[in-house]
């Protein structure tokens, strides 16, 4: 699950300067070339910005899919689209769950706000974004709420006897301790974020507080929040084999993902 400020760059891009009726129909290409169809078959809302969305199709039928990797969803009016990490891929049955992030008020909140059971959407991917292959017996993910997705597909894959510890920068501590509940992660260590990102040094003692001689990070979510932690991390002799980074989003970027 990717935050409002991040959007597709890979992606090929409708000029604003075309006609009305060139650009329609390159859409619609692109569409049916590139993208899969899909049916909404359930939204639930897990907080006031938190929605979880079901979706399945044929065409998402014998996808190879791992744990980590990203989807882009095409949203209404234009070439527009929003990136997600799907939390399980059913190939079988052809089912996926996005968790949707609502916050900013633009155009992929006010779509997934808006979504609806019966709704058609169109998907891209899924593929590589950030992988989960080879990680040790003992794991600490770091991230936001954009990362709740990763986390989940995270648990979902690992041997469950394995080391592990989620540790997230939160705004809202009350509503994601809800919502991690609800999804099944509640062992979860929440920070709380402090004006000049002071909170770091928290994160950075939590961080130090899980970590053995073999300990694995995925770090993800911001992208001066990562930066920063892996600077840290390396300062204190964690090997850069151990680190694995993806950034989500950062403040007025678009792209990232």
């Amino acid at each position: 699950m990717t935050k409002e400020l991040t959007a597709a760059s890979d992606l090929p891009r409708i000029e604003p300067e075309a006609s009305t009726a060139k650009g329609g129909l390159l859409e619609r290409t692109l569409t049916r070339l590139i993208m899969k169809p899909a049916k909404v078959v359930e939204v639930i809302t897990l907080s006031e910005n938190f929605r979880l969305i079901g979706f399945q199709s044929d065409a998402l039928k014998g996808c190879s899919w791992t744990p980590g990797d990203k989807v882009q969803v095409k949203l209404d009016g234009g070439f527009i689209t929003r990136t997600y990490t799907p939390i399980s891929w059913d190939p079988i049955e052809g089912k996926t769950q996005f968790l949707a992030y609502c916050h900013g008020g633009g155009p992929g909140s006010k779509w997934a706000e808006q979504l609806k059971p019966g709704d058609q959407r169109q998907f891209f991917g899924p593929r590589r974004s950030i992988g989960f292959d080879g990680l040790p017996r003992s794991v600490v993910l770091f991230g936001d709420e954009t990362s709740f997705a990763l986390a989940l597909a995270l648990e979902g894959m690992i041997d469950q006897s394995a080391e592990r510890h989620y540790i997230f920068e939160v705004t809202n501590r009350d509503e994601v301790s809800t919502v991690l509940d609800k999804l099944g992660l509640p062992q979860s260590k929440l920070i709380m974020r402090q004006p000049g990102d002071t909170h770091l040094d928290q994160v950075l003692h939590a961080l130090g507080s899980a970590m053995q001689p073999t300990t694995a990070f995925v770090l993800s979510g911001k992208a001066s929040t990562i930066q920063h932690l892996n600077r840290s991390l390396k300062a204190h002799g964690v090997e850069a084999r151990r680190l694995r980074t993806k950034a989500y989003w950062a403040p007025g970027k678009v792209g990232l993902d």
